[in-house]
Parts: structure tokens; sequence; C-alpha cells
């Protein structure tokens, strides 16, 4: 079964609201994505950093534009059948490259975008530091702009925020406040891992009162809730950005220090998939048996 772009937009609205929080692993990939999907997950996140690692290979650092990761993002979305939420860094301008980042994103089928406040170019939050954020007022004539550039009302706007680490808790929560007022359909506040952090999660949601997006991959207590306590501490949406580029990272050092000592694979074989597990995962089989219906054998 194909979904079209509009059924999982609303697939996704539905699941921002539910009893359990959602919990979407993180990719940078269309391989990765199916994965996601056969593993019985109900969406997956799109992160811009695994992005730029993987089509530039360089941190993330602003390098890829929106011609790029939108391009992107088309390629994943339609490869698979349940909501894709993608990161749109600071929507890549001002309020005219906020209008087209939207009208890429949505054309390219994705459910869900998340913009964020930082001055262009961004760093990543994850970065030591604190980041550099636009005015207020600024920051929230960019969600404005997002909001009403969106041709379906179907498609989720998420708002960033990265202020809290600069200028604290209570400015965010004034900034995801304002967002939501503007018409953001759900806010993704950027904490950094400290004793208070579930805390300061419940304090945002409480402050908000709107669907909250969280990066479950920041280490801390956070990392080892599970979900029933996520949602009653207020995480709608719980992220892993780190998830596939960590995994592959690990895995193709330790395959290739392995190589390199062995001069082969040898029994290092049995920690990767046959050609028939690979080929099961990319649906060849269904292939094979649509390209068959066509044959001058039938």
């Amino acid at each position: 079964m194909s979904f079209s772009a509009q059924e999982k937009r609303i697939k996704l609205r539905a699941l921002m609201v539910a009893e359990e929080t959602l919990i979407c692993p993180g990719i940078y990939d269309a391989y990765g994505a199916r994965l996601i999907q056969q593993a019985g997950f109900n969406a997956a996140y799109m992160t811009g950093n695994g992005v730029s690692a993987s089509l530039l290979g360089v941190p993330d650092i602003g390098q890829v534009d929106l011609t790029m990761i939108a391009s992107h993002a088309r390629r994943i979305a339609s490869c698979i059948d349940i909501p894709l939420i993608c990161d749109a860094d600071t929507g890549y301008g001002g309020v005219l490259n906020i209008k087209r980042t939207i009208e890429e994103f949505e054309a390219a089928g994705v459910a869900a975008i998340h913009i964020e406040d930082q001055v262009f170019p961004k760093r990543c939050a994850q970065f030591p530091g604190a980041r550099d954020v636009l005015e207020f007022d600024e920051a929230v004539n960019h969600i404005k702009a997002a909001v009403n550039a969106r041709q379906s009302s179907n498609m989720v706007i998420i708002a960033r925020t990265d202020s809290a680490g600069q200028l604290g808790l209570a400015e965010a929560i004034r900034r995801a406040k304002a967002f939501i007022a503007e018409g953001a359909d759900a806010v993704f506040v950027e904490v950094k891992t400290n004793t208070n952090i579930l805390h300061d999660i419940q304090q945002i949601k409480n402050a908000v009162g709107a669907p909250c997006l969280v990066n479950l991959d920041i280490g801390g207590e956070i990392s080892n809730v599970s979900k029933k306590t996520l949602k009653q501490i207020g995480v709608d949406i719980g992220i892993h950005p780190s998830l596939a580029r960590g995994i592959f990272g690990f895995a193709m050092h330790s395959a290739l220090l392995h190589l390199k000592q062995n001069e082969n694979l040898g029994s290092y074989a049995a920690n990767m998939w046959s050609s028939q597990e690979y080929n099961r995962a990319l649906g060849l089989d269904r292939v094979e048996a649509w390209e068959a219906k066509f044959s001058s054998d039938n």
C-alpha cells in the first residue's frame, strides 16, 4: 500500500496527540528510512547533521543548502509509507527564503519540518558552547512566515528554539509560546543535559500547552526514560537523530579495522547482512513481481 503525502501528514497529526510518545529514529538516507518502517516504527526523522555527513562529509555547520536537502528528502519520503519529519535548519535565510523552504519541502512530500531560531549559518546544537539566536521579533516572524507559506493545512510546522543555552529556559519558553500563537503545530525547545532536564521538559509542556518534540540523544536521564514516562512529562515526539549515523560510524569503523588487520573479512561476515537479507530489506521480490507482470512470457 502506498500513502499520499497528505495521508502521511494527517497520520502524523494523530500520532502527535496519541496516548504514547511517538518515537522517531534518525536517518539520513532512504535505506535507513526503509529499515525504520520495516522495524515497525510509525515515523522517521531525517537529521540535517547526518545529511551533512553523508552528502558532504562535513560537520553540521550550515553547508547543506535548501535545494540539496529538499531533493534528498523527496527521495526518502517517496520510498516509505510512514511520515517523515525533516530538519530544515534555519529555513535557509529570511522570510522569503523560508517561504520557498516550505514550498520545497511540501513538494517533496514530507509530513513535517522544524525551523530553528539560530542566526544563519547555523551550528549544530550539540557542539560545545551557546548558539547565537535571532532577536525575539525576528524569530517569531520567521515562524509566522512558515505557517503562512504552507499550501496544505496538514503540513506540520515545528518551531524550534535554541535560545535556552544562551538566554535561559524562561526565554525559550517565551519564544515557544509565541511560536504556537503564530500557528506553529508543535515546539522543539533544545535543552542541554542537566540534573533538572525532566523537570525542564515538563515545565515547557505545561507552559506551552502544545505538542512538544524532544531530542532524546542529548544524554543524561532523558536517554533512559520509557515511552510511558516520556508522555507523562510532556514529550509528544521523541527523536533519536544520532541513531543511523552513530551506528554506521561505529560498525563501518569496526569492519574496516578488521579488514585492515586481517586482510580479509573472514569471520567478520557474521556481523554483516547477506545479499539475500539486503535485497529483502529493499523489496527486491516486490520489484521483480511487478516487472514479471509485463514479461513477454505472460
